[in-house]
């Protein structure tokens, strides 16, 4: 039995899992307990490392078992659980994409509001060419793992002809992105406000994505001259995203919810 504790930001949600008990299976386990009928159900397993200097380091692993290098709302998660259960209230950890380091600005436990340095986006714009579809002009953006950003006009997100969720799926698995990419479509409601939808690599659509909220907030800021502090809102609700010049790092503010904890089988 393998213990864990489940946490969601604004909807996507993660197990929290001690890296110990990975036993090189994280990939396994992923698939195995991310799996929604037949087990807990989560979008991916951040394992949690302690080094013997008292370090933090993630592991992210998708439900479909891919690692990836970092995720936003994840990490809050993960911090969240460090604030509830050790009372921690600055939090560094280290992941594949680089350090990102956590503040608790409220706390009701089990709910946490966050801000997280999120690094320092990089955005180019770029049209991508997608057979059956044809020219797709967006922005390749990387915020210590890659998106590529579309902006819509549509009420339902959908853009070429295609549901955001079908040409989603078609751009991320795309050999253009031989590691994949995740895909925001982005609507500007106003100078401070934009609307998105995110289709995850290595998981699909989910309601929310730290690094996705960067990732479009960054896009609209760059190339459709918008405020420089915004409000993001995904289907699972709204983050706030500070990035004040192109050479600083983008803050990051949302909730995290401990859901539960608990025991689940690993075979």
């Amino acid at each position: 039995m393998i213990p864990f504790v489940k946490a969601h930001a604004c909807g996507n949600d993660f197990l929290i899992i001690d890296e110990s008990l990975a036993q090189r299976r994280h990939a396994d386990l992923a698939r195995k307990l991310c799996a929604r009928n037949t087990s807990v159900g989560a979008d991916g397993i951040e394992f949690l490392d302690r080094t013997l200097n008292g370090e933090l380091f993630l592991r992210l692993f998708n439900a479909d078992g891919s690692e990836a290098e970092l995720s936003g709302n994840g990490t809050r998660c993960v911090a969240a659980w460090l604030a509830s259960s050790e009372g921690k209230q600055d939090i560094a950890l280290g992941t594949h994409g680089g350090l990102r380091t956590c503040h608790v600005v409220e706390s009701a436990d089990p709910v946490y509001l966050i801000e997280s340095e999120m690094g320092v986006p990089r955005v180019m714009q770029r049209t991508i060419v997608i057979p059956d579809v044809g020219n797709v002009p967006g922005a390749m953006v990387n915020v210590g793992n890659p998106h590529f950003v579309l902006f819509v006009d549509t009420e339902d997100f959908s853009a070429h002809g295609y549901t955001w969720q079908d040409l989603g799926a078609q751009i991320s698995t795309s050999p253009l992105f031989p590691h994949g990419t995740n895909v925001e479509f982005v609507r500007v409601l106003s100078p401070s406000e934009i609307a998105f939808r995110i289709f995850e690599r290595g998981c699909g659509p989910t309601t929310s994505s730290g690094t996705g909220t960067c990732a479009s907030s960054a896009a609209a800021m760059v190339l459709r001259g918008v405020d420089r502090e915004l409000t993001a809102i995904a289907e699972g609700g709204p983050q706030r995203t500070v990035w004040q010049s192109n050479d600083v790092v983008m803050r990051l503010t949302g909730p995290a919810e401990i859901i539960c904890r608990g025991e689940v089988n690993g075979l």
